[in-house]
């Protein structure tokens, strides 16, 4: 089965950025702000879900 290249280059570009924000504000002394900490959850679960369905004929 092939993979579509764009979905898999996204969700990785996804996961990548997603979690050096929430990493990066992990590491700061202090709260990660809440903002922040949704996007990079919702980045971390977009990019899963582009990288699952990257094969052909793929269902959830």
């Amino acid at each position: 089965m092939a993979s579509d290249w764009r979905k898999v280059a996204l969700g990785l570009l996804l996961l990548a950025v997603s979690s050096v924000v929430v990493v990066g504000y992990g590491l700061r002394d202090g709260p990660i702000p809440p903002l922040a900490a949704a996007v990079g959850a919702v980045g971390v679960v977009a990019g899963t879900l582009l990288l699952g369905l990257s094969e052909e004929d793929a269902s959830v």
